[in-house]
This record gives structure tokens, sequence and C-alpha cells, in this order.
């Protein structure tokens, strides 16, 4: 689960991080206040979606004056605004975060994530902060550092000393940089998070740290524990067929194809695009119905594919391991008579019970295309959905 940054800031100022003072903006009635209170002269406006590249698109403004800034709120409030990290139609700005600017010498990046491959909390930082770390790590990956954390002692104050000294800190900022970094790791801890990234983190006119902006991930499996931040939730800022197939414990991804995608296991559903995208079509999503699926899942699961109005054909891929494939093959037919589908469906069952559920689907009367071979079911629904 993402954060709003103007949320993450408020998690930020709890645990003692030093950020920036804003006010929280939902309605263009509440400005007047606003004003009242920051000034109405030298604002940052900054439009809060779940999205990076908010600035190149328009959605940080500077504004000088009362006028300048009715009019940016106007027109940011209520709008789509679409980022490099958005899709086409952009993400909805609901909110407005509205702050005094923050004069700076100098932009710092600083991340805390999880990295698989150590199975460690790694702290990320980098000289060249307020630009994507992507284009850092692509044109000078020297200038990015990173420091794991041993979980049995946690952060230690000589590895916020080494990270302070590579950024180039003098010892006044030092003494900043480490309670930061450890304030930093003790919310990172408690709140079960995945990512933080600030960028840029600033050192401001006066000498001091801090974050000007900030990115905050949860672990989406331990919100169980966090009733205040599932509070906080912004849905309108999740794709609505993801949040459907989460209530119905469905694994769902949408993507930009028009072939709709039901498998079941995460590595036999990579397979599967992988293998759509090799025979030259185009994955509409990724679906993990699971390994121990129903038929109600499966009925719900041909729901969630078909509200893409994209998407003309669907390939159904099975393995039956523990999941029998008569029971899928039931599912299937059952969803295809609620459903009156009109689109080519192609069915590829194997393992358990697998002929027996061809031979319901081969018996249904239905417009159901079956094979047993993943290639050959493959290029079938390429084939069914050219020119449709």
């Amino acid at each position: 689960m993402n954060l709003h940054e103007y949320q993450a800031k408020n998690l930020f100022k709890k645990y003692g991080i030093p950020t920036t003072k804003g006010k929280l903006l939902t309605h263009s009635s509440q400005l007047d206040d606003i004003l009242d209170t920051l000034g109405e002269e030298n604002l940052v406006i900054k439009a809060q979606i779940h999205a990076g590249g908010r600035g190149k698109a328009g959605g940080v403004v500077l504004t000088k004056n009362k006028k300048e800034a009715k009019e940016v709120t106007n027109r940011l409030l209520g709008s789509r605004l679409v980022t490099y990290q958005t899709s086409k139609e952009g993400q909805p700005v609901n909110s407005l975060y509205i702050e005094k600017p923050c004069e700076f010498d100098k932009q710092l990046y600083l991340a805390f994530l999880v990295d698989r491959s150590s199975q460690r909390i790694t702290i990320m930082t980098s000289s060249e902060g307020g630009v994507e770390i992507e284009e850092v790590a692509k044109n000078d990956p020297k200038k990015i550092k990173k420091n794991k954390i041993n979980p049995v002692v946690g952060i230690m104050p000589y590895q916020c000393r080494e990270i302070a000294f590579d950024l180039g800190l003098d010892d006044h900022q030092v003494k900043q940089m480490i309670p930061l970094l450890q304030n930093m790791y003790k919310m990172f801890l408690e709140n079960d998070l995945s990512l933080i990234e600030v960028n840029p983190l600033v050192i401001t006119k006066q000498g001091d740290l801090v974050c000007l902006d900030g990115k905050i991930q949860v672990d989406n499996s331990a919100l169980f524990r966090h009733k205040k931040l599932n509070e906080i939730r912004d849905e309108t800022q999740e794709d609505a067929r993801e949040l459907q197939a989460e209530k119905m414990q469905l694994n769902y991804v949408s993507l930009d194809g028009n072939i709709g995608c039901m498998v079941n296991g995460a590595g036999l559903a990579m397979a599967t695009m992988d293998l759509i995208k090799t025979y030259g079509g185009e994955p509409a999503n990724f679906l993990d119905v699971g390994g121990s699926t129903n038929e109600q899942r499966v009925i719900e699961a041909f729901r969630i594919i078909l509200s893409d109005k994209k998407v003309n054909g669907i390939l159904i891929n099975i393995f039956g391991g523990i999941v029998r494939c008569d029971v899928i093959a039931n599912g299937i037919i059952a969803a295809v008579e609620k459903m009156n589908m009109n689109i080519p469906l192609v069915v590829r069952l194997e393992g358990t019970n697998a002929k027996e559920g061809l031979e319901l689907i081969r018996n249904s009367g239905l417009n159901i295309k079956e094979e047993q071979d993943l290639d050959k079911a493959t290029k079938k629904i390429i084939e069914l959905t050219k020119g449709n």
C-alpha cells in the first residue's frame, strides 16, 4: 500500500524526522484559510497522487501570489495527472499539499528498502538527489551507495557516520544524520514498511537536513497489524479490478494488452505471459487464481478480466496439482453460461483430472477451444484475437 506525500510526512514528524510543514487541501473552499496560515506569497502546491514524476507533469507548482494559487488549485484539484509512472488515463487528483518553499544548497537521495537477494533492509544513498534514481544508476552507478543492516544488531552508529561521510556532510550535518537514519529504521520496522524514499533530502541554506519529499510503501501482508494505516488507504489511487481481486484473494495486475490470462501459480502465470509475447501477442493482465481455487473464484476471475474493455480473448492455463482440473472446468462452463461471453476463449488443462476437465468442456456445447499443449493454446488465442 502506498502513502501520499502528506501522509508520509505526518509519519516522519511522528518519528522526529525533519521535514517540511504544510497544509492539506481537499476542497477549493479551504484555500483561503490555508493562505491565512501560510501566507499568500511564494507557495508550493503539490498534487497528491501515487506516482512519481509529478513535477515534470505539472503537478508541483510554485505560485507567487493568491491569484496564482487559486488558478493552480482550480486547475489541479479534480483533474487527472499523467506522469511517466501512470497509465494513459493518469491518476485522479483528489487532494493537494500546500507548503512554503525550502531554500537549499544541495539535494541528496535516501531510501530504505528490502533487498531480497541478501534478505536484509538496505539503505541506498546518492549525492545526486532531485532526479530519478534510475537515471543516476544508468549514467553514474558509482554514485549510488548501499549499506545493508544486520537484523540481529540493527542499524549501528558507525554505519550512519559512514553514510554521512560518503555524502560529504559536515560535522553539524553528521550529527543530524545519525538520529535521522536511526529513527527512519525504527519507523520502517514498527510499521512493516517495504520502502521509504526521500528524493530529495536537502541541505538547507542554514546547513540543516530536511526531507523535502517522502514516498512510503507498506507491506500489504502486514496491514492487518496496522489499523490506523489501513484507515488512510486511498483506494481511488488503485486499479478497481486489482482491488476487487484482492478482496477475492486473487492476484491480479492490469497490463496494456488484449489477451486476458487466467492461470494458477505466479510462476506459471509469468511463463504464460512470456509465451504470449514470444508468439507476437500482448497479455492484458497477470492473474493468478491460486493453487487451491474453486468454482466461485473462477467465476469472479472471469468478471475481473472481462471488466477490462481492451480484452478481446482469454487464455486459461491451469496445471492441476492440488486443484482438480474438472473443478476448474465446471467453473469455466458456469462462468461462460452466466456471462454470455462473445469473445474467443482457449483453455489449456494439464495435471490432476485434466482429461476429465477437457471432456467436460468438449461436451458443454459452448464456444470454448480446448488444448492440452500450451504452445498450441497460445498460438490459437493469438490467431483468434487478431483483427477482433
